[in-house]
């Protein structure tokens, strides 16, 4: 069965199963659009002297992504730990 509800028996669509894909979508286009623009605002200067990225512009860049989903995990982790600790009814 796939994640949008169509099996081999079942030709409908779950709309629900539907929202929470277009919501995973959303959420990490956020999340790519954040990162691109955080790297590139600390790691790129402003002013273009080359059209390659220099080394020390592709080291920052690669660092700063490494950061930022290591930050982006932590915090996933500790928000899953909490609402296993608090769940809402």
């Amino acid at each position: 069965m796939s994640m949008f509800g169509i099996g081999k028996n079942n030709q409908t669509i779950n709309p629900q199963n539907i929202a929470m894909a277009e919501q995973e979508v959303e959420m990490m286009s956020d999340i790519f659009n954040r990162l691109v623009m955080t790297c590139h605002k600390k790691c790129i200067s402003p002013k273009y002297y080359e059209a390659d990225l220099t080394k020390g512009e592709s080291v920052c860049i690669d660092r700063c992504v490494s950061k930022y989903f290591e930050a982006n995990q932590s915090l996933s982790q500790h928000m899953q730990k909490r609402g296993q600790e608090n769940p809402t009814p």
